[in-house]
């Protein structure tokens, strides 16, 4: 079960682009680019013109706006369970930065099996379908 919840976690911290959490990072990038044909996902040099050069990564298709980060934390924040099922995971919601934490195992087993689906459907309605 808590690996159900480390995996639910570094998946959540990649897809919200949780700041010193998240597993996309300019390393993996590097990484990516050397051993993936995903050239939009590697790392760019810029020249800025002085003389100094700075790695840029383009955002991941993978990764939520900060609008709809927000709009699935406002979602998260409404939900209501049945008594015993889940806790409340409103508390879990912090809407100022867009980011889930404090999540219990139980909790992120529901979130995975009951809700993923849902969320990636508010978040992405062209790319997904009714499951």
């Amino acid at each position: 079960m808590h690996i159900e919840k480390n995996v639910f976690e570094q998946i959540l911290n990649t897809v919200m682009n949780v700041k010193d959490k998240t597993k996309d990072g300019l390393r993996a990038r590097k990484d990516m680019s050397t051993h993936c044909k995903r050239r939009r996902l590697a790392v760019q040099v810029i020249d800025d013109g002085e003389g100094s050069v700075r790695e840029v990564m383009p955002p991941g298709p993978y990764v939520l706006t900060k609008d709809q980060r927000k709009k699935v934390c406002k979602w998260i924040r409404s939900l209501k369970f049945s008594y015993g099922y889940a806790s409340n995971l409103g508390r879990c919601v912090d809407m100022r930065n867009g980011v889930l934490h404090n999540m219990k195992s139980h909790d992120c087993h529901v979130f995975m099996q009951q809700l993923v689906p849902l969320v990636l459907e508010i978040s992405y309605p062209p790319m997904c379908g009714r499951f």
